[in-house]
């Protein structure tokens, strides 16, 4: 399957369009002030301790102070704790010369961790949504291509999606052989890669990390440790792969930073970055325009008639299947319900990540009698949901048709 980018550059904010055989699968609208996105580490200040709920709230500069739950500490929290007060006494210090504190317990108190007024170090995993502020961890990680690095972690872990067991083996024995004192994980991509590529690419997340912290003794929290980098290049890092062939961009300093950014991880990529003319209405010229029209609103068509009719609430999404005027001569009902199903659950899938649309999603399909048609389109729906890089549980058929997708949410769901 061929992607493509399409990147539109406004004085406000930058729009990302992910097209797959020319279709829109995902979009994103990144404000140019964008502030607490996923991924960012904050150096922040414990404001209030909830006993009750065993959690804090913790000011990292949003207007509502962000939650840190207990579960969301770091098993390492007491290394991270020493490792920033040891940076504020002295301009910073290699992860590797810090002795690596006991583990905090699984099932502890948030009041024998933190105290009010304390400083920590967080990572957002979920950005601001609706009423509700940041939602923070303090268990860090800074992803790179093949490789996530875990500070204060010893452990190597290897992606489930990486299938071979050979494969694993080699792969978990050429980072041992190599990391520093550093957890690391490798993503699904590393598979075949050689150890000159991601021994490069462990000194470089690990400068960059202690880069970050070497400054933090000149800082009054709350504040920005280490910036996720921009989305465009995350969701390059996190999906390129040899089926992409093109990344449209109107705006010639990010067309340069691209070009950079794709020279550190695939340098043969670094020709699929092309240059539109600002004059050129970028998302109308590559159709993007109109499929955000056609595929955005509260119904949605996909086959020969048939549509979806997509409802939000604050807790949860429906989605209803209507086979509308879609009546083949020759066809029975049963044969008819699974052909709507099927394709239904095409768009289904690219719904979901169109409109990133987490918490709970229940589909009401057409009803079926056979089990074996039933089995067939919850196959699938798995299948078509394999691309989706947001985690997700998919749950068989009920006896009524209806299937529920329980789907992480990190950011606000799109709505047009």
């Amino acid at each position: 399957m061929s992607s493509e980018l399409v990147i539109d550059v406004k004085a406000d904010e930058i729009v990302i369009a992910l097209l797959r055989e020319k279709k829109l699968i995902e979009l994103t609208k990144e404000k140019t002030s964008m502030q607490f996105a996923v991924g960012d580490i904050y150096l922040g200040k414990v404001k209030k301790i909830m006993p009750g709920l065993n959690a804090a709230f913790v000011n990292v500069g949003y207007e509502k102070d962000a939650f840190l739950h207990y579960l969301d500490l770091s098993p390492q929290f007491h290394s991270l704790d020493s490792y920033i007060k040891q940076c504020i006494a002295r301009k910073g210090m290699p992860v590797s010369k810090l002795k690596l504190e006991p583990e905090i317990p699984k099932n502890g108190k948030i009041a024998d961790i933190l105290t009010v007024g304390q400083w920590v170090a967080v990572q957002v995993a979920k950005e601001p949504i609706s009423t509700k502020g940041p939602r923070l961890t303090s268990e860090l990680s800074i992803a790179g291509r093949n490789l996530v690095l875990m500070p204060f972690a010893d452990k190597v872990s290897v992606s489930q999606k990486i299938k071979s067991p050979e494969e694993r083996k080699r792969l978990k024995r050429l980072i041992e052989s190599i990391k520093p004192n550093y957890g690391v994980i490798v993503r699904t991509v590393a598979e075949g890669k050689k150890v000159a590529v991601f021994d490069s690419e462990l000194k470089e997340l690990v400068e960059r990390f202690e880069t970050a912290f070497k400054h933090i003794r000149e800082i009054e929290p709350p504040k920005l440790i280490l910036g996720e980098i921009d989305r465009t290049s995350a969701i390059l890092r996190d999906i390129l792969n040899p089926s992409f062939e093109n990344v449209y961009v109107n705006d010639i300093t990010l067309s340069k930073e691209i070009r950079h950014f794709l020279t550190t991880i695939a340098p043969e990529k670094q020709d699929i970055v092309k240059y539109v003319s600002p004059e050129i209405p970028i998302l109308d010229h590559f159709g993007v325009d109109k499929q955000i029209k056609s595929s955005l609103g509260k119904t949605v068509s996909f086959k020969n008639g048939a549509y979806l009719i997509i409802e939000h609430t604050e807790a949860f999404h429906v989605i209803d299947v209507n086979s509308g005027n879609r009546t083949k001569l020759g066809d029975d009902q049963e044969t008819n319900a699974l052909e709507v199903n099927l394709a239904a659950a095409e768009e289904v899938a690219r719904q979901l990540q169109l409109r990133d649309m987490g918490g709970i999603i229940v589909i009401d399909f057409i009803d079926m009698q056979k089990a074996e048609n039933r089995q067939k389109l919850f196959d699938k729906m798995k299948e078509c949901m394999e691309i989706d890089r947001a985690k997700h549980t998919i749950l068989p058929l009920s006896k009524f048709g209806l299937m529920q997708i329980p789907r992480q949410r990190v950011r606000p769901a799109m709505d047009v």
